[in-house]
């Protein structure tokens, strides 16, 4: 198996069930050779940098994964069809990874999003805390 990244950007009027049947989709290509998905996180609607097929904002989903190529040309085959995939981006991060390093980087990618959900919400009660002070500073001046 190789190490892939994929970035599809997907039309801006998809619903949220169509763009989830869209990654269901890609996840189902993935498995059904034998891959392992490491990450798949929606980005959200950003503003492109240019007009695709005539839309200015786009849905981004990236898709790290460990599969084959043959696995690769099924996703792409599937994108190209489909008219509410506005562009692609395959990219090889690695030529060889065995099945216990992707499983290690899917824990490391989890360990790594847990803390930093831990450190915003420590941040938020931080901010929370210092308008409390802050209120009551004013309050009694």
């Amino acid at each position: 198996m190789r190490r892939y990244e994929t970035i599809y950007i997907l039309r801006p009027t998809l619903g949220e069930e169509q763009i989830n049947t869209l990654i269901d989709n890609t996840t189902k290509i993935i498995q059904s050779d034998n891959g392992l998905i490491i990450e798949s996180d929606k980005w959200g609607i950003k503003k492109l940098a240019y007009p695709i097929k005539k839309e200015i904002l786009g849905y981004y989903v990236l898709c790290d994964f460990a599969g084959t190529p043959e696995a690769v040309a099924e996703i792409e085959r599937k994108f190209r069809i489909d008219d509410s995939v506005l562009r692609y981006l395959t990219v090889k991060t690695a030529d060889v990874i065995t099945t216990e390093e992707a499983e290690t980087a899917t824990a490391e990618l989890a360990t790594r999003k847990a803390a930093a959900k831990q450190a915003s919400a420590t941040e938020q009660e931080d901010d929370l805390e210092d308008e409390s002070d802050d209120d009551s500073d004013s309050i009694e001046d």
